[in-house]
């Protein structure tokens, strides 16, 4: 598998990369931007995906956690979640 995928699954948003497998539930999201730092300005946040060689960083802000999804192709995934979450 290469990169990341992102996928709706029933009320959540799964992201798979590698091995690792997070659901996040659709209802926690609070926002979906691009992040234009190195690595992000929060230091809790989970960070998925290679740091090494990536231009963009998607950045999910939820109720509980932030997540900094390290990628080369932001449209697709920014896309993929923005519709999840007008489809609820």
């Amino acid at each position: 598998m290469l990169g990341i995928n992102v996928e709706k699954s029933n009320e959540n948003i799964v992201i798979k990369y590698h091995l690792a497998k997070v659901e996040i539930p659709i209802s926690d999201i609070i926002e979906v931007t691009l992040d234009d730092t190195y690595a992000g300005t929060d230091e809790g946040a989970i960070r998925i995906g290679p740091p090494y060689g990536t231009t963009d960083r998607v950045l999910i802000k939820t109720k509980t956690n932030n997540y900094i999804l390290f990628t080369t192709n932001y449209t697709f995934i920014m896309n993929k979640i923005n519709s999840a979450i007008a489809e609820n």
